[in-house]
């Protein structure tokens, strides 16, 4: 039986590279040697708290040197991490203890107060990080080494962000983990062991886990945190520990190139990963221009570990694409109307994106029926609509379920979206269909405007007239100062939709 562990990433760093600086956290700096020290003294902790190999162990912890330490902590000892989202509720928190059968929570001490009220709630032990998981570190056995796994058990439970209803747990093993940190480092992008890469991706997110955590220390990188992302902290930072990759939503992009007009210096950029949401060619324009760096954009989902599809160096960038599908994975469009069986599609056609290979999930844990739906004849169904060209590039088109379909007629919010952004008057803008009696649907832009720039409604609707069909125009805009974000840094157009629909 073939085994693997998580836990490697960082063991083979430490015998590898023991003097290379692994991770920098304000004044921290810590050599790989030094963390996987102390991963193997918290591990020894975690086996005096009575965590078994299999066990599962929440983890609520912002971009602190505490989230690594403690994550790879529990891989080590053979547990199961379930990373917590920092902007759940203490009710919201619970559910995720209570769904995953935790058997512990480790909390950062800023999340304490949800925390405990959740794990008191759900009748589970806290351990806070820092001063007292230090000390019960200090006085426990160290582990020797990790304890290995099977390579098909799991190693990772996310907590997906419940677009549709209660949020479930998309279990993934070490294989799946290993194997996308791995060929994100390697294949996909051109990581070198010099590399310095900024962590502002939140870690207890699929995106900052793989693409940040892992895959900068499975290439032997270091990687920089920012416990709070801030644009022109983030840029100040990069510039002082001469940073040359970040990895960021589009929200990132938009603010990095808002703010780079004031800084003093820019950082010397060379690998730009964005993911989490569509980015849209106006912010990658607009970026490439103020940082002089080229933004590879990918795709992927929770329950595809997460990375499935990016623009990548050795196929070339196309701005608007998701590029191609990672090394050993297959991404293709099938029939989006068919539930019970996949029918791919010919290049060019709409439908849903599907994914197969080793980065797709083990199933939602304890939902069979949930599991059983997303995947089928051995693909996992995204739930996005897309397209595939001749060259293999693929671009997401929307949700499935955020398509807009007025008058009978589907409308695309990211196309939309895309136009809109290029309105000098428009910083940031979300699409969205609000009920309405004579077309079913009616198409709502809501925008952040740029700041000093004159914008209203009305000539914002005059203006997307010339630049969109005629049912795909808004006829409707709303002004805000900021879009709703979740944990994710993805905007919830669920929240829009309540917000605006009366």
């Amino acid at each position: 039986m073939a085994t693997l562990s998580l836990a490697a990433i960082l063991a083979e760093n430490a015998r590898r590279r023991p003097d290379r600086t692994a991770l920098v956290e304000g004044d921290l700096r810590l050599t790989f040697a030094e963390v996987w020290r102390r991963a193997l003294a918290r591990a020894g902790a975690l086996a005096g708290l009575g965590v078994r190999p299999g066990d599962r162990v929440a983890l609520m912890a912002p971009n602190t040197a505490e989230f690594p330490l403690a994550y790879y902590a529990v891989a080590a000892a053979g547990g199961v991490i379930v990373p917590v989202h920092l902007l759940l509720s203490p009710s919201e928190v619970e559910h995720v203890l209570t769904d995953s059968g935790a058997t512990l929570l480790l909390c950062h001490p800023a999340q304490a107060e949800t925390g405990t009220a959740a794990a008191r709630a759900a009748g589970v032990p806290v351990v806070t990080l820092g001063a007292e998981f230090d000390k019960l570190a200090a006085d426990a056995e160290p582990f020797p080494s990790y304890v290995t796994r099977d390579a098909d058990d799991p190693a990772v439970v996310f907590y997906t962000s419940g677009t549709t209803g209660i949020p479930k747990g998309a279990v993934l093993s070490h294989f799946n983990l290993v194997m996308n940190a791995t060929v994100n480092a390697f294949d996909a992008n051109d990581i070198r062991p010099d590399d310095i890469a900024l962590g502002a991706l939140p870690l207890f997110h699929a995106f900052g886990q793989t693409v940040s955590l892992n895959s900068t220390w499975r290439a032997g990188a270091t990687l920089v945190l920012l416990p709070r992302f801030d644009a022109a902290r983030a840029i100040e930072l990069m510039v002082q520990e001469r940073v040359n990759t970040f990895h960021g939503v589009p929200t990132m992009f938009v603010a990095l190139a808002a703010a780079a007009a004031q800084a003093r210096a820019l950082p010397d950029l060379r690998v730009c990963i964005s993911g989490g949401a569509s980015l849209p060619v106006a912010v990658l324009e607009r970026f490439e221009e103020a940082f002089g760096a080229k933004i590879y954009e990918g795709y992927g989902l929770s329950e595809t570990s997460p990375a499935a599809a990016v623009n990548q160096p050795v196929f070339g960038a196309k701005p608007g694409t998701i590029g191609h599908p990672l090394w050993g994975v297959d991404v293709e469009i099938a029939r989006a109307e068919l539930d019970e069986r996949i029918e791919l599609l010919p290049p060019g056609e709409l439908g849903e994106v599907v994914v197969r290979g080793h980065n797709v999930f083990s199933g939602y844990l304890g939902r069979p029926e949930a599991t059983a739906e997303a995947l089928v004849d051995g693909w996992f169904r995204t739930g996005d609509l897309g397209t595939k060209d001749d060259e293999g590039f693929l671009t997401i088109v929307d949700r499935k379920k955020d398509v807009i379909i007025r008058g009978g007629y589907n409308v695309y919010p990211r196309e939309v979206e895309e136009v809109l952004m290029r309105h000098p008057g428009v910083a940031q803008v979300a699409v969205i269909g609000l009920p309405d009696e004579l077309h079913g649907e009616e198409v709502c832009a809501v925008v952040v405007p740029a700041p000093g720039a004159a914008c209203e409604a009305a000539g914002l609707t005059e203006w997307s007239k010339q630049h969109l069909g005629k049912h795909k125009y808004p006829r409707r805009v709303e002004f805000t100062d900021a879009l709703p974000l979740g944990p994710s840094m993805k905007v919830l157009k669920r929240e829009l939709r309540t917000r605006y629909a009366g």
